[in-house]
């Protein structure tokens, strides 16, 4: 199991949090899936076997999200 912190700019309210929190965890290989918004972290626990971090950061970045 991998565990990485992303810094991601754009989320400002709870609706941020629920679609990358349900985009990325509807991944396969996906733990757990925290965002701290105030904060712009969103934290990922992933299995690497089954999805890599590039894949977790498109979800992201599909959804409207800038990563840093």
């Amino acid at each position: 199991m991998q565990n990485v912190t992303l810094t991601v700019e754009g989320m400002s309210c709870g609706h941020c949090v629920n679609s990358i929190e349900g985009s990325v965890g509807a991944l396969a290989g996906i733990n757990e899936v925290k965002v701290i918004l105030d904060e712009g972290l969103v934290e990922v626990s992933f299995d690497e076997t089954q999805v890599s971090l590039d894949q977790i950061k498109e979800t992201i970045d599909d959804q409207g999200y800038e990563i840093k």
